[in-house]
């Protein structure tokens, strides 16, 4: 399978599958200036991200962290979570999922800026 085959583009950004096994995933992704994902949370899986260049918004529950390249965050089975781009550039991190299921079914959006919920 090449990279373009576990490339998937959303309105954004972008994000690339690096590892699909049993006991985890590994996703690298890519926020466009100015975007978010949606705000969510998982069941069956925690995520630990971790920040390759940009700058993120994070948003972990009632909380709010701004991280730089270099830094990271750990999101927990069951957190509502959401990270944004609010830099003038690409934005990219490293998601680490880890639990028992790692589908896109898994996603339970609870506020999204593109009509996913």
């Amino acid at each position: 399978m090449t990279t373009n085959d576990r490339e998937d583009h959303r309105p954004w950004g972008y994000y690339q599958v690096l590892a699909d096994e049993p006991d985890h995933k590994v996703k690298r992704i890519v926020v466009y200036p100015g975007k978010r994902l949606s705000l969510q949370r998982h069941r069956r899986r925690a995520e630990h991200w971790y920040v390759l260049y940009g700058e993120a918004i994070v948003t972990r529950d009632d909380e709010e962290r701004h991280l730089k390249a270099g830094q990271s965050v750990d999101i927990p089975r069951g957190a509502v979570h959401r990270v944004m781009n609010p830099g003038t550039k690409d934005m990219a991190f490293i998601e680490v999922q880890t639990g028992d299921y790692f589908g896109e079914d898994d996603i339970e959006r609870l506020e999204d800026d593109y009509g996913r919920t």
